[in-house]
């Protein structure tokens, strides 16, 4: 897990990243300006920024140049921005950020650049260590690095405990009767006006998903064919909760 600081005046980008990188594992660390970004400089370094370049107060090449000014730029740094010409992303780079992202960020650039900088910074604080030592008699063999295994995937969720989550009334966990569509033990009133019909299948659909994919949205954005970025936005506008499920899962 990464310490990350989040730099836009944004708020819809700023949760959007923060739900995108907390849902990898990582702390985040949010600020809407120069100002809030100094401070939590200030407070310590994180393991990696992602820096807007337009924002109100100081844009983010001027907040660039002013940590590397001042000893601070001791961590990678990944600027972003919709309007930018290549000239300010030359420029961005030749200060010392690391990488430049264009908005709209696609969630595939966005990971691996993350995980670029991430093992960027690792390696420049390896550096010192990799400094040559004098040479021992008998040199201890150092003790291999535990390997990382894949997480396992939770087992199916059997019934119909995600059918309290659906609420409303309007969908109910029995037995199909006339003029209604049932699936996976729900069933669905073809009474319903058609926007609240289909939100209603949207809901039960990903919560079905989610649910038998131990809340992983990764995995769930694979079996549904949507980009990870639209997923979450749709989770949130039908107020699906992928943290709750993934916990109902594997209790």
């Amino acid at each position: 897990m990464a310490n990350i600081l989040v730099v836009d005046d944004e708020m819809g980008i700023r949760e959007l990243l923060s739900e995108i990188l907390g849902d990898e594992g990582h702390a985040v660390q949010l600020a809407e300006n120069a100002q809030q970004a100094r401070q939590a400089r200030q407070q310590g370094a994180p393991d990696l920024v992602l820096l807007d370049i337009w924002m109100p107060d100081t844009d983010g090449v001027t907040l660039l140049k002013e940590w590397q000014r001042d000893g601070l730029l001791t961590m990678p740094v990944i600027m972003m921005s919709g309007h930018a010409t290549i000239d300010t992303a030359v420029e961005a780079t030749r200060i010392g950020a690391l990488n430049f992202l264009e908005k709209p960020i696609a969630l595939q650039k966005l990971l691996k650049a993350v995980q670029q900088g991430l093992a960027r910074g690792q390696e420049a604080a390896r550096a010192p260590a990799l400094a040559p030592r004098p040479q021992v008699a008998a040199a201890v063999p150092a003790a291999p690095e535990p390997s990382v295994q894949a997480q396992p995937m939770y087992a199916p969720q059997q019934g119909g405990a995600m059918g309290g989550a659906l609420g409303g009334g309007a969908i109910g966990i029995g037995r199909p009767s006339n003029g209604e569509a049932h699936a996976h033990g729900y069933t669905l009133s073809f009474d319903l006006p058609l926007r609240e019909a289909r939100d209603a299948f949207e809901r039960m659909y990903f919560e079905h998903h989610l649910g038998r994919e131990g809340g992983s949205m990764t995995r769930v954005a694979e079996k549904t064919g949507l980009e990870r970025t639209h997923l979450y936005r749709k989770l949130k506008q039908l107020g699906v909760e992928p943290g709750k499920l993934g916990k109902k899962n594997v209790q």
